[in-house]
């Protein structure tokens, strides 16, 4: 069976990874979200185990002294981590499979899964990233300052990835990112462990 393709998503608060990803795995059943610790509260309509695994400050700190995350990091406060045995298990399994995480946590699993493929999700500006963030009802000014210079941030991180996708249009958006996860399925490399009977029952011989 071949590995999985592990795949890295990250963008600043109000670019529309959170629902771009959504839509994308809609439509894909080959891909799957891995899903991360946290020791925030749940949000309204979030579900352990379903979009968080909702765990106490503890038990987190407890499960990263044992080694247990592949990466991790603290944002306004709240601990969020991924758990490597769920990962590896999935990709040794054959399941595609996407990480929402940070620049930060994005460069903890580089140095472990070196072939992972990152996409950073950009908005069309500065401005309208601040009007989205705005336009959520949700947070005060103050909390939307910190998240504007938090996604400053992370911006500036950009090269460390494979794929910038600008959110400009949600659509065309998505189709982009259905297209990177299609050209990665097809790299010469992961097809060739793939199709190996097949090339190699084909490969020209060489006398000697």
């Amino acid at each position: 069976m071949h590995e999985g393709i592990l795949f890295i998503v990250s963008a600043p608060s109000g670019a529309g990874k959170t629902s771009l990803v959504k839509a994308l795995l809609d439509r894909d059943s080959g891909l799957a979200l891995s899903i991360s610790c946290t020791t925030r509260a749940p949000r309204a309509g979030e579900q352990d185990g379903v979009h968080y695994h909702f765990i106490d400050q503890t038990l987190f700190r407890e499960s990263l002294a044992a080694g247990d995350f592949l990466e991790h990091a603290e944002v306004f406060g709240n601990l969020y981590g991924t758990r490597a045995l769920d990962v590896r298990t999935s990709l040794e399994a054959g399941q595609d499979l996407i990480l929402e995480i940070d620049w930060q946590g994005a460069r903890q699993v580089r140095e472990r899964f070196a072939s992972a493929v990152g996409i950073f999700i950009l908005p069309p500006s500065i401005t309208e990233l601040e009007r989205r963030l705005r336009g959520r009802g949700t947070d005060s000014d103050t909390v939307i300052a910190q998240r504007m210079a938090l996604a400053r941030t992370e911006m500036a991180h950009v090269d460390e990835y494979d794929y910038l996708v600008v959110n400009e249009d949600f659509d065309t958006a998505r189709a982009t990112l259905a297209a990177i996860v299609t050209a990665e399925r097809h790299r010469l490399a992961r097809q060739r462990t793939r199709l190996s009977r097949l090339l190699d029952r084909h490969a020209p011989r060489v006398d000697a």
